[in-house]
């Protein structure tokens, strides 16, 4: 009965789990899932839809759009996905590019063979620019603008001089903001990290009833900011989608990865959410809670029993005038233990 108490309860917990779409890679997790007091969730893909469109355009439409296009068709992050569907439906055809480079974090640079002639653009943050020694000020207002409605804001540069911005917005999924809740009702601590500016956080933040931001966190960052909450002593979950939340999930006491997302962010996390459905990380907490529970009473129970009867059985009260009983009383003992165990596992199917 000792041997059966807690793994019985992971095996029913587990399976029940996995019947609600919540894929569980080991028991540990689920002993720590109860004990977690602080939750990062990653924005792209998981706190939002991770399908991003374009929203607006300044500078001149079309000129704007097939420089972007251009650079982000070599690209698989989701905003640059999102840029070259939109030429695709505006029938816009793209340059050959040249020279091409991924500036994490920051955006695109690469030459475009423009009317011939090999040309210098850029598409990406004001991390990106200042690098790049471009002066935006000029539309600075536009950025801070789309910024506040939450928009992530593109600036595209050619010839070293500023000629437009796209903005392209991804909305929270439509169970974000009732998840969001349910944590908080739990009373765990929210931080929402994004490589989005301050501004375009905050404002996506506020959607999803979220006030704890990291923003302009680079991919590679994201392990030193689990680290930063680990380090004031909170046990952290850390829940994303993507290539680069992988080392974080491994960081964290507990990874959660989105079913929809990655081979390797779900094979870097303990438990991993089959349909993405946010609504069921408080799921994990409460079931977390209802086995260690059930852990509990099955030791009590294989205790209890054996305690009782194996003993006195055995002759311990006889020399205090006691009863000697009959070993089938501590066989049946034996019996009723696992039974009990058993039983009371089973439980956790309801």
């Amino acid at each position: 009965a000792l041997g059966l108490a807690t793994p019985m309860a992971m095996m029913v917990g587990i399976g029940r789990s996995a019947e609600k779409g919540i894929l569980i890679r080991d028991a540990a997790s689920l002993e720590i899932a109860h004990k977690i007091n602080t939750i990062v969730l990653d924005k792209t893909g998981t706190l939002t839809q991770g399908k991003p469109a374009v929203t607006d355009v300044i500078g001149k439409k079309e000129e704007v759009i097939k420089i972007a296009a251009s650079l982000e068709s070599r690209s698989e992050h989701p905003l640059g996905k999102a840029i070259t569907e939109n030429a695709k439906k505006l029938q816009i055809a793209t340059y050959g590019i040249e020279d091409f480079e991924s500036v994490t974090g920051k955006g695109i640079t690469g030459s475009l063979l423009i009317d011939g002639k090999k040309t210098p653009t850029a598409i990406g943050n004001r991390e990106l620019m200042k690098t790049l020694n471009i002066d935006t000020q000029a539309i600075e207002k536009d950025l801070q603008k789309l910024e506040n409605e939450g928009k992530t804001a593109m600036i595209v540069a050619k010839d070293k001089s500023v000629i437009g911005v796209i903005a392209v917005a991804d909305i929270l999924k439509p169970e974000s903001k009732k998840a969001v809740e349910k944590l908080k009702n739990a009373g765990l601590e929210i931080w929402m990290i994004t490589g989005d500016n301050e501004r375009t956080g905050r404002a996506i933040a506020k959607q999803a009833g979220i006030e704890n931001v990291m923003a302009q966190v680079l991919p590679q960052n994201k392990v030193a900011k689990v680290k930063e909450l680990q380090a004031q002593g909170k046990l952290v979950a850390m829940v994303g989608d993507g290539i680069n939340d992988a080392p974080a999930l491994m960081q964290a006491q507990l990874g959660i990865a989105m079913g929809e997302g990655t081979d390797i962010a779900m094979e870097s996390a303990n438990i991993t959410l089959m349909r993405g459905d946010l609504t069921l990380i408080p799921e994990i907490m409460n079931f977390s809670r209802r086995i260690m529970r059930i852990v509990k009473q099955n030791l009590f129970w294989a205790f209890f029993y054996n305690t009782a009867f194996i003993p006195v059985a055995a002759g311990v009260l006889y020399p205090f005038g006691g009863p000697l009983l009959n070993p089938i009383f501590a066989a049946a003992a034996m019996a009723f233990s696992s039974l009990s165990v058993v039983l009371n596992s089973l439980r956790l199917k309801k």
